[in-house]
C-alpha cells in the first residue's frame, strides 16, 4: 500500500496543523513499517523546518513540487484545475490532505483532516475573506473526501449539523501528546529558559496565535482583577504569533496598565514548550472555540494545572482534569487564576489528574487509528 500524505503544512507552518503533520508522520513511522509513504510538499524544505531523515524514517520518502502554497491553492482551490495529486506526487493507494483541504486525483482514495469549523461557528473572529474562501473550499473537500477524520468528537459533530456529513463517513482520532512534551526535571534548564524569556512567578502561560478567538482580552481583563489579589499572578505570558485582528489584545494591556506584567514570546520553537510548560504556574486557555486545543493536554502532560473554556472541544479534551468556565466570565477566569497560583492542595490534585488526562492522548494510538483508515480506503487488510 502506498499513502502520500500533505507535508506541506509541517515545513510551511510551525505550530498548530504544522505540529500535527508533523507528530503524526512521527508516529506512522514507529507503529506502521509496512506502509510506503510519500510526504508531498509544495513548500521548500527550511533549515527550521524540513523532511525527515531516511536514516530516522525509512519508511517514508519525501516529494517535493515547489510552487508554493499560493500558487497550489491558485491551481487546485481557487481555478479548479483537474490537475490530479498523482501527476506531481507520485502513484498512491490513498492521498491524506492534513489542511481542511483536497485536490483532484485520478486513482487514489481521499482523506481529509477537518481541525475545527470555526469559519462557520465563530465568522466574527477571522478575516471575512478568510471565512469566504473556507466556506467554499472546506465544504467542496468534505464532499469529495472518500473520508474525512475529526480531531475531536465536537469537531465530528460540527461537521453533522453544519454541513449534512453522514456519521459513518467521519472516523474521530484525537491528536497526541507528542513524546517530547514530558515534565522538565532538570531545574538548571528550568532557570535558564526563565531568564532567557524573563519570566517571573507566579505566571499564568497561554499558548496560541494572537487573534480574537483566543480570547485573549478577556483573558487579560482576568489576570488584571487576579494579580490585584495579594497571592495571585505576577506575570501573564503568551506564547503565539501575531495572527489577525490582534490589535485589540495589546489594547488592553494598555488599557489595564499591564505593560511590565504581560510577556509576549512570539512564537515558540518546539524544543523549548516542555520546559515553559513545566515553568508555568498554570495554563490558561479561555478560546472561544477550540477543534480540539493542544496546549491543555500538553501542559497536563507536564504536571501543569489548566483553566480553560467550554469553547468547543476543550472539555472534551479537559475532562475532570481542568478548571472549566464560559469563555465571558472573565470573574470566574480570574477567580481560576487565582486559585489555580494560591491553593496548594488544588494545584496537586489537578496535577496528577492531568497526568493521567495526558496519557489518554499518545501520538503512538492516533498513528495507528490513521493507519487503518488508510488501510480500509484501500481495501487492504491487517
Amino acid at each position: 500500500m502506498r499513502v502520500t500524505i500533505d507535508y506541506t503544512p509541517a515545513i510551511a507552518q510551525g505550530a498548530g496543523i504544522g505540529r500535527y503533520t508533523r507528530s503524526l508522520v512521527s508516529a506512522l513511522a514507529r507503529v506502521d513499517l509496512t506502509t510506503r509513504y510519500t510526504l508531498f510538499s509544495v513548500e521548500r524544505p527550511s533549515q527550521e523546518r524540513g523532511f525527515p531523515s531516511a536514516a530516522d524514517m525509512p519508511t517514508m520518502r519525501p516529494r517535493l513540487w515547489p510552487v508554493g502554497v499560493r500558487y497550489a491553492t491558485a491551481i487546485w482551490q481557487r481555478a479548479r484545475l483537474p490537475l490530479p495529486i498523482e501527476f506531481v506526487s507520485g502513484r498512491a493507494s490513498v492521498f491524506h490532505g492534513t489542511d481542511f483541504t483536497l485536490p483532484p486525483a485520478l486513482l487514489a482514495r481521499r482523506v481529509v483532516t477537518i481541525h475545527d469549523l470555526a469559519f462557520l461557528t465563530q465568522p466574527q473572529y477571522a478575516f471575512p475573506k478568510l471565512v469566504t474562501y473556507l466556506s467554499r473550499v472546506v465544504p467542496r473537500s468534505v464532499r469529495e473526501a472518500d473520508h474525512i477524520i475529526a480531531v475531536s468528537q465536537s469537531t465530528a459533530a460540527d461537521l453533522v449539523t453544519h454541513l449534512g456529513v453522514v456519521r459513518e463517513k467521519i472516523s474521530v482520532i484525537h491528536i497526541g501528546v507528542d513524546p517530547s512534551v514530558r515534565r522538565i526535571e532538570d531545574p538548571a534548564r528550568i532557570a535558564a529558559l526563565e531568564a532567557r524569556y524573563g519570566l517571573r512567578h507566579p505566571f499564568i502561560l497561554a499558548v496560541g496565535t494572537i487573534e480574537p478567538r483566543k480570547n485573549y482580552e478577556e483573558l487579560i481583563a482576568a489576570f488584571a482583577h487576579a494579580r490585584q489579589t495579594a497571592d495571585g499572578p505576577r506575570q501573564l505570558v503568551i506564547a503565539g504569533r501575531k495572527g489577525w485582528l490582534y490589535d485589540g489584545v495589546f489594547a488592553a494591556v494598555q488599557r489595564h496598565g499591564l505593560q511590565e506584567a504581560v510577556r509576549f514570546l512570539d512564537y515558540v520553537p518546539d524544543d523549548d514548550l516542555p520546559t515553559l510548560y513545566t515553568a508555568a504556574d498554570a495554563l490558561a486557555m479561555p478560546s472561544y472555540y477550540e477543534g480540539f486545543g493542544i496546549p491543555v493536554i500538553e501542559a497536563m502532560a507536564c504536571g501543569t494545572p489548566v483553566v480553560c473554556s467550554t469553547g468547543g472541544a476543550l472539555p472534551e479534551v479537559a475532562g475532570d482534569a481542568a478548571l472549566i468556565v464560559a469563555p465571558d466570565d472573565v470573574d470566574g477566569l480570574a477567580d481560576a487564576l487565582v486559585r489555580l497560583v494560591s491553593y496548594p492542595t488544588l494545584r496537586e490534585e489537578l496535577r496528577h489528574r492531568g497526568l493521567a488526562r495526558a496519557q489518554r492522548f499518545t501520538w503512538d494510538d492516533a498513528g495507528r487509528a490513521h493507519a487503518n483508515v488508510y488501510r480500509r480506503l484501500a481495501g487492504v487488510e491487517r
